[in-house]
This record gives structure tokens, C-alpha cells and sequence, in this order.
């Protein structure tokens, strides 16, 4: 369901930018879950860049992964090393030209990362939510994101983008707001999560619940569940690979050693890499929000929630032209999942692109350079920006 993966900057970037929040659903007019619960205040953390035209048609949605945030590119501060997540992607002259399109990006409902979850404050009780946070889906997070783009007087989206876990919202916004989509690139994505899929999120979901820190996820005035937190990671980390990765990346290859250690120590390059990246993991995330995104990701299914569990009826008020991209080393979400929606979206007599880029870095190569990829986006997008002013 992909990573969130720090890049540096080449040198060209949107500069300096500031988180935002709106908040919406004060009680008592909650939003209704599609759980039956109603929920409310919610407060979405969002950035923005670019300049927004007189007309509001130069929108372009970026919707993020599982741990990602609202803060895509650019820097908080000018000595800030650590810029957006989709540097690489989002700025003056890039794949999605911050020049000529206003671009933006909130963080999901759920999260942890600036926008309501369960790690927040319940204002009933002035105590984090915890497990009394109610369970929400892939609809509601999108739901969120329409009465912030209301909010922003946002009638027109000129491109909705995301990859993984966004790019299931990506499907989901087409299918819910067709009438407000004008185009779409699902990166690296799928319909609905295979066994293969939730498996591995139940894996490191019951990691998480088998720390004795947990303690029912009423953990916050006290020890995190940081062991089990740490080792959702590592599982979830290896599925955003390949084998081809890890074997260039790793290998068999020791760890400052020149032999075995004959202990449980981390001897392989690869087994430190894993280690290290569960340490810093639970620094940035909560492990509850990872539980409840991880749910929402294995209940997204955008043919049962929009026709009878028939993907190609899901896809029938759907009006926006698509650009999907898959990966021949993902194997998270492969290829035949993308060319599965392609047809569907076809039957549908839509205007569709489909390219499938040959890449070794496995899931998260959306995230990573490639100028195929950018090169892509570009294209596609400036041409429908044309379309759309002609």
C-alpha cells in the first residue's frame, strides 16, 4: 500500500509552504459514516501550491498513500532538509507543473498526520479517541476530501492523482463525483484489495495488537506499542519491494561483519535496513491510525460499493479520461489488476491510456524518479488542460 519515501530536491521546487486546516461535521451536524455512525468535528490538514485561476479549472487533487501526508512538496522552513513526499513529481517545470496548475493535497481522515484520527483529542472526553474512534473507509475519506475542496469553492477538478491507497481514492472519487472529475491517473493501484493483499495487512495489524503496550489501543498515557508498531513496518515495507530490488539493494550481504555472529543480531544488510526502518517509523506514525487505514484499505472494493459487486457497472456515470500506470516488479497490486480496471473502464466507451513501465524497485516505484513516468503525466495532463479551455 506503499511508503512514504524522503527524496532530495534537484533544485527546482515550489519553495516554502504551510499546512492548513478546515474543520467540518460540528455537532450537531456530524457527517454519517457509511458504518452507520455519525462523526463530528473533523479537521483536515491540507497544502496547497501553485496559483488558482479566475476560473478554478487548473485544479489538481493529489491523494497520498498509506503513512504519506498532506505535505507533498516544498519545505516548512528554508533550512528544512526534508522536502514534500512527491518532490520529484510536484513544482515549476515538473510532472505536474505547480506554473500552470494549483495542486492540491489533504491528509485522509484517520490519519495522524494533521487531519481527525484516532490518536486526536475527543472533545466529549478530552482523551485521545482510541478504539472509541469509529471505523471509516475509503468513501468517507473521500467524503472529507469533497467538503474541503467546497470549502475551497473547488467546483472542477481538472486531474485527480494517487497512488496506492490514493489511488483506490482515486477510483473512488471517479465513481462518487463524476460530474466534478475531469480526468484521472491511478498509479500503481486496484479495484479491490486480493487474499494476497489483506493478508499482509492482517499480519502486521495483529503485530500491532499482540504488543502488550497496545493495551486495546489505550496506549497514549503511557508505553506505545512501538515492537509490534515496528514490525508492521518491516511486513509492510517488504511488499512495497521486489525481489529484483532486494537482490541489488541487498543481497546476502553482511552487515559490518565479515562472518556469522551465531546470534539472533542483525547479520544481513537486509534484516539491519528492516530493523532501522521500523525504529524510525514509530517516531512519525500511530500505530492505531495504521490499523484503522489498513481496514480501510482491505474494505475498498469499488465494484460491491457501486454496482452489485460489477466493476464494470462501478465505472458507468464515470465522465473523466484516465491515464493508468502500473509496474512489471509490482507485485503488491500487478499488472493484471490495472488491466482489469483498463477494461472495465473501456467497456464503459471511456478514454483511456494504460502503459505498463518496466521498473525493479517493486511497488513504491511510483514514488521513485523515473522520467518514463513524468514524461507521462506531463503529456497527459497538458493535454487535457487543452482539451478543457478549448
Amino acid at each position: 500500500m506503499s511508503e512514504y519515501i524522503e527524496h532530495d530536491s534537484d533544485g527546482v521546487t515550489v519553495g516554502q509552504v504551510e499546512k492548513k486546516y478546515f474543520t467540518f461535521a460540528e455537532p450537531p451536524h456530524e457527517m454519517e459514516l457509511e458504518s452507520g455512525a455519525r462523526f463530528g468535528p473533523i479537521t483536515i490538514a491540507y497544502e496547497t501550491y501553485g496559483t488558482l485561476d479566475a476560473d478554478k479549472e487548473n485544479v489538481i487533487l493529489i491523494l497520498h498513500a498509506l503513512t504519506g501526508d498532506s505535505h507533498a512538496a516544498g519545505y516548512y522552513r528554508t533550512e528544512d532538509p526534508k522536502p514534500g513526499w512527491w518532490e520529484i513529481m510536484i513544482g515549476p517545470g515538473k510532472g505536474i507543473d505547480t506554473d500552470k496548475y494549483f495542486v492540491i493535497c489533504s491528509n485522509i481522515f484517520g490519519s495522524c498526520m494533521g487531519s481527525t484520527g484516532p490518536s486526536e483529542l475527543n472533545p466529549k472526553t478530552g482523551r485521545p479517541y482510541g478504539l472509541d474512534f469509529p471505523v471509516v473507509t475509503t468513501g468517507d475519506m473521500v467524503r472529507a476530501q469533497k467538503a474541503l475542496l467546497d470549502y475551497l469553492g473547488i467546483e472542477k477538478i481538472l486531474s485527480v492523482v494517487g497512488g496506492s491507497i490514493g489511488g483506490m481514492q482515486v477510483l473512488e472519487w471517479c465513481a462518487r463525483y463524476p460530474e466534478m472529475v475531469v480526468s484521472a491517473i491511478p498509479l500503481a493501484t486496484t479495484t479491490r484489495h486480493s487474499a494476497l493483499a489483506i493478508a499482509f495487512n492482517e499480519v502486521a495489524r495483529q503485530s500491532i495488537m499482540a504488543d502488550p503496550n497496545w493495551n486495546n489501543g489505550n496506549y497514549y498515557s503511557g508505553s506505545r506499542p512501538n515492537l509490534g508498531l515496528a514490525v508492521a513496518r518491516m511486513i509492510g515495507h517488504i511488499t512495497y519491494l521486489s525481489d529484483e530490488s532486494m537482490r541489488l539493494k541487498f543481497g546476502r550481504r553482511l552487515q559490518d561483519k565479515n562472518d556469522f555472529s551465531f546470534n539472533f543480531d542483525a547479520d544481513f544488510q537486509v534484516e539491519s535496513y528492516l530493523r532501522y526502518q521500523g525504529k524510525i517509523f514509530v517516531d512519525r506514525f500511530d500505530a492505531n491510525s495504521f490499523l484503522y487505514i489498513t481496514k480501510a484499505a482491505d474494505y475498498f472494493d469499488l465494484g460491491k460499493q457501486h454496482g452489485a459487486g460489477r466493476i464494470v457497472k462501478a465505472f458507468s456515470k464515470t465522465r473523466a479520461k484516465f491515464l493508468v500506470v502500473s509496474f512489471t516488479s509490482d507485485w503488491l497490486y500487478p499488472t493484471y489488476q490495472s488491466r482489469a480496471m483498463v477494461k472495465a473502464m473501456k467497456k464503459n466507451g471511456l478514454d483511456v491510456s494504460f502503459c505498463e513501465i518496466v521498473a525493479e524497485w517493486g511497488h513504491d516505484a511510483f514514488l521513485l524518479s523515473s522520467d518514463r513516468l513524468t514524461n507521462l503525466m506531463q503529456g497527459f495532463l497538458s493535454r487535457i488542460y487543452s482539451e478543457n479551455r478549448s
